[in-house]
Parts: structure tokens; C-alpha cells; sequence
């Protein structure tokens, strides 16, 4: 039996895609589910009487034993809104069915809107006024979308034709290397680090440079809402999602507890990304999770270090040098050792580190075992690595 599905979730890491018969196709004001008989309204509009009035409206407008989802624009948005976006949501479902009786199994059907298309479609609020791309193709492509499709935005399209790179204009080199950084300054001097694993992110709060107030606990509680605020827009910025571990310093007080734990659940409510959050515990931590649909900004935009592996360090010098003095007395004590020459090559932090600590081995060495011992400088060794060679 062929079945339609949907990658709910993209493969990330070493876990495969998720895929689901439950088919969510979005439009501007609605999410619209063919195979689902259930209609709701985004989290994000908290009026229960505009929620009811979008419910019935929807309800009267769309098709029996269908199910859509209200999404935060449609807030306050009329019928002829959610007809336009539902027309178009109809055929769109129409066509990928009758494309899906002339498409062998295991093909594509539909994918989404590119990410220029996706970002008009779902960023663009009444706090959105302008968007600057420096592409005339692109910029041609977006006004003939909003033709089509979003009228409204139309005069919001801007083309950038300054001389300076679009990027270096809106300061935007500065603010994506901040966004890969690990540690993130907060304005009083404090600072948090993220560690993103495979399992989780940690991000570990300090007050780094900060030493505030006589009153300790004013200084903590003064960094900590300083932190939740960034942490906030750290994790939207970044795309970070999945399990997350926040360890704010410690507060002795359950009122300085209880408003940083009031003022991250109301940061959250900005979030498109679902969330969900558990209390402060006793050592300062808190356990949250977030939708993770697609990869971190740091997967998207770094690789691997092909130095160290991705482990995040590397041997130090004096290790490799005690790794070497081991290596060269087990060749020593071979009884079969009938060479008088041996060659060391190394990384040069490493031959800097054994001529300053590791001279008088050497010398043992050369005397008891009659052995001439050459060091040489290698630039293009790892290092970790070292060649030893017997001549």
C-alpha cells in the first residue's frame, strides 16, 4: 500500500527524519490538516473571545471532517482572509494528491516555500516594517509574491543598493560571529556560556566582571534577570532546541526565585518555538525543553574542527613530550636494537616544551644506550602527532 506522508522532522545528528500521515500544509492565516477532524487556535492569542469568534468563523468556512489551525496572524483577521488563504490551501491539497497517482513511491510531492517566501509568509507582523535584501532577482521575486499571494506587504519590499556590502551596512558579520560564540556578555558585566552536546545545551550564568551592590543576593538577582532575557533571545537567535539546562547563580531567597522563574515564562510567550518548563530547583537550575524542527545555527554554519575532532581540546605539549620519553625507552629496551641514530619529529609548541623540561632525558638516553637522539620541527604535524624513526 503507497501511502502520502509528511517529514515532520528533518534528519538531524545521527537521528533519522520522523515522518507522519497526519499532513500539515501552512498558509499565512491558517495551518490547514486534511486528514485531521479538529479545528484550535495558536497558544499565542490568549483573548478567549477572539478564539471563539476565530473557531466559529472557521468552522463555518471550512470543509466537514477537516482540520486547521488558527495561526498567530490571523488574530483579528476577517473571513475573506481565511477564504483567500483556504482556497489557495484546497488546491494546493488537490494537486498533491492527483500528483501523488502519477508519482512512484518514495518521491517528492511538495516541499515548502524557500526560506525568502517562508520568512514573508510567517515573520511578517505589524512590528515588521521593511525587508532589505540586496538581490534584484530575489527583490523581483518577492513583489511578484506578494502580488499573488500577500498583498499588504508589498510596499514593505526594500532593495539595498548601497556600496557597502548588506551584510557590513546593518551590522550583521558582528552579530552572527556573536551568535557562534560560546560565552555572551550581559551589559552589567556578567555573562553566560552555551554548550551545545549531543544530549543537551547547558548554558551556565556568571557574574563574570559584575560586582553590583553591598546586598549579594540584589547583585545575583540583578545578573540572573539579565541572563533570562538573554538566554531568551540566545535560544531564538541560534536556533537551539531540544533538551536545555540553564544554571542561574544560586538565590537564597524564594521571591528572587519566583521572579526569574515569572520573568522567563513571560520572555517565552515571544517565542514561535513551543516550550516547555519546568521550576527552579534547588541548586539554581532549570529544566526546559524547545521544538527543535531544524539545526542550530551552529550546525548550519560550522563544521567539525578538523584539529581537534570536535572533542573541544587537544593534547597538551608536556602530554606529547611524556608520551615521546615512553615511546623512545620502550624502543631502548628492545633487545634487539642494533640502530644508532634516532629521529623524533614533533609539532614545534612540542619541541619548544622538551628542550625547556625534557634535556637532561635526552642526555641519559644518548649515554646509556649509546643512541644519537635528533629532534626535528614539523610544521605540518598535528600536535598530537610525532613521527619516531630508527636509522
Amino acid at each position: 500500500q503507497e501511502i502520502i506522508v509528511e517529514v515532520a522532522k528533518n534528519p538531524l545528528g545521527t537521528k533519522g527524519a520522523r515522518i507522519t500521515t497526519y499532513i500539515t500544509l501552512p498558509g499565512r492565516y491558517l495551518v490547514y490538516m486534511p486528514t485531521i477532524n479538529h479545528i484550535s487556535v495558536s497558544r499565542r492569542i490568549e483573548d478567549e473571545g477572539e478564539k471563539e469568534r476565530l473557531k466559529t468563523m472557521i468552522s463555518e468556512i471550512g470543509n466537514p471532517g477537516e482540520g486547521y489551525i488558527v495561526r498567530t496572524a490571523g488574530q483579528n483577521c476577517e473571513k475573506s482572509d481565511f477564504e483567500f488563504d483556504l482556497n489557495f490551501l484546497h488546491r494546493l491539497w488537490d494537486n498533491l494528491q492527483k500528483k501523488a497517482e502519477s508519482t512512484p513511491a518514495s518521491n517528492l510531492l511538495y516541499e515548502d516555500l524557500n526560506l525568502i517566501f517562508r520568512s514573508i509568509r510567517d515573520l511578517f507582523t505589524k512590528d515588521v516594517s521593511r525587508m532589505v535584501m540586496d538581490s534584484k532577482l530575489e527583490y523581483q521575486n518577492c513583489l511578484e509574491f506578494c502580488t499573488n499571494f500577500l498583498p499588504h506587504v508589498y510596499d514593505k519590499m526594500e532593495l539595498y543598493q548601497g556600496p557597502a556590502p548588506i551584510f557590513d551596512h546593518f551590522g550583521m558579520e558582528i552579530e552572527i560571529n556573536r551568535a557562534l560564540d560560546r560565552k555572551v556578555w550581559l551589559k552589567s558585566g556578567g555573562y553566560i556560556s552555551i554548550d551545545q552536546t549531543e544530549a543537551l545545551v547547558a548554558i551556565d550564568v556568571n557574574t563574570g566582571k559584575f560586582v553590583g551592590y553591598s546586598d549579594p543576593e540584589e547583585t545575583i538577582l540583578k545578573t540572573n534577570l539579565e541572563a533570562v532575557k538573554e538566554v531568551v533571545y540566545q535560544l531564538r537567535l541560534r536556533n537551539i532546541g531540544g533538551i536545555i539546562i540553564v544554571d542561574f547563580i544560586d538565590m537564597a531567597k524564594e521571591e528572587s526565585k519566583e521572579i526569574i522563574w515569572n520573568t522567563l515564562i513571560q520572555s517565552l510567550k515571544s517565542d514561535r518555538s513551543r516550550t516547555k518548563i519546568l521550576k527552579i530547583s534547588e541548586l539554581g537550575l532549570v529544566e526546559m525543553t524547545r521544538k527543535r524542527v531544524r539545526e542550530s545555527l551552529a550546525q548550519t554554519l560550522c563544521d567539525t574542527c578538523s584539529y581537534c575532532g570536535g572533542k573541544g581540546h587537544i593534547k597538551s605539549p608536556t602530554t606529547i613530550c611524556n608520551e615521546i620519553i615512553r615511546a623512545i625507552q620502550r624502543i631502548c629496551t628492545n633487545d634487539q636494537l642494533d640502530k644508532k641514530c634516532l629521529k623524533v619529529e614533533v609539532h614545534p609548541h612540542v619541541y619548544d616544551l622538551f628542550f625547556e623540561e625534557e634535556s637532561s632525558f635526552l642526555e641519559e638516553i644518548e649515554q646509556e644506550y649509546c643512541l644519537e637522539v635528533k629532534f626535528i620541527v614539523s610544521h605540518k604535524l598535528h600536535q598530537e602527532k610525532y613521527d619516531i624513526v630508527l636509522e
